[in-house]
């Protein structure tokens, strides 16, 4: 979502300056009462109302490229583990990332590693 502009916030700070109660501002102007005194207590403590940077969160772990060899190695090998998965690869990714990017892509891995057949009797 896009921040407010900047003439958006001139104008309810305006209405806010002139006396008129949070409530008021928000319905006219059709926000929340909450981000008019976010708005007012921005502007209070830096002086500045203009919106703040936006947050870049991490991109994923896995290149596309790398995903792309994930793919061809469970087609190659759909009884790998996800230990040996990520040895084929090689990565550094962790194996719950590799088992998140299996789901998101809609493959699936059904062998484990730790279980073992029984001995014939």
């Amino acid at each position: 979502m896009a921040a407010y502009s900047l003439d958006l916030r001139k104008r309810v700070l305006r209405a806010w300056d002139s006396g008129v109660k949070a409530d008021a501002v928000a319905s006219t102007f059709d926000v929340s009462r909450a981000w008019v005194h976010r708005l007012v207590q921005r502007r209070r403590e830096t002086g500045s109302i203009t919106p703040r940077k936006q947050t870049k969160f991490r991109g994923r772990a896995l290149s596309s490229d790398e995903e792309m060899r994930l793919v061809a190695l469970i087609t190659a090998t759909p009884d790998a583990t996800l230990a040996e998965l990520q040895h084929a690869l090689p990565t550094r990714a962790a194996l719950s990332t590799l088992w998140r990017t299996i789901d998101r892509l809609g493959l699936t891995v059904k062998k484990n590693g730790t279980r073992r057949r029984t001995a014939a009797s």
